[in-house]
């Protein structure tokens, strides 16, 4: 089967388990939702905009686990504002469920790139910005090739190996993969930042015109 092809089969795929999955997990939802709304009151969801597929901008969905910043009492950095509760969600990607409504509408995939920041578009390489190429995913090939600990320019590279060796076999190695990731917590944030650092630009394309 093309790339091509499997994207069409992927796509009915995944709206298939969204949906299911949306159902098995609502009372999970509702607790944590409940969790959420004690420790930080509402909204519950966390919403920011992401670029997606051909670099479409579309609304992400997550549940919040950080509190608003607060410079007067030096709460400002990432790793300031991530709760107690936060960390729990973030390590056991609970944080995420909500996304299966974003796979469901189709502005995402199980598997595939993780969407970023629209204000680093402009700091791709072309050949960085492949990675939309395709939908980006709840989680992906550098997510379970060591999560936040990757490098930037190394995530870019397994995102565009993704997107050139996409395949249901893949993916299924991917989705188990990120089951034992979970398990075990690995690589959940690099070292001094709640998740990872800011994607600047590539260090690659530094030395090179250097």
């Amino acid at each position: 089967m093309s790339r091509r092809s499997y994207d069409s089969v992927k796509r009915a795929l995944d709206a298939t388990t969204a949906g299911l999955g949306l159902v098995l997990s609502s009372p999970i939802q509702a607790v944590v939702a409940g969790a959420v709304a004690k420790s930080l009151g509402t909204p519950v969801l966390f919403r920011q905009e992401r670029p997606g597929l051909d670099g479409k901008i579309f609304t992400l969905v997550k549940f919040r686990t950080m509190r608003d910043s607060d410079p007067a009492h030096h709460i400002v950095t990432d790793e300031d504002r991530l709760t107690r509760l936060g960390r729990v969600l973030r390590s056991t990607s609970l944080d995420e469920l909500p996304t299966l409504w974003n796979v469901l509408k189709g502005d995402m995939s199980l598997v595939g790139p993780r969407p970023l920041l629209p204000a680093y578009l402009p700091l791709y390489s072309a050949q960085q910005a492949r990675r939309h190429e395709v939908r980006p995913g709840i989680t992906g090939l550098a997510q379970v090739s060591g999560r936040n600990l990757v490098s930037w320019d190394d995530r870019f590279d397994l995102d565009v190996d993704y997107v050139e060796r996409r395949s249901l076999r893949l993916d299924l190695k991917i989705l188990w993969a990120t089951v034992r990731t979970v398990i075990v917590r690995e690589g959940i944030s690099a070292d001094g930042e709640a998740t990872m650092r800011p994607f600047t630009g590539s260090a690659r394309l530094a030395d090179e015109s250097a």
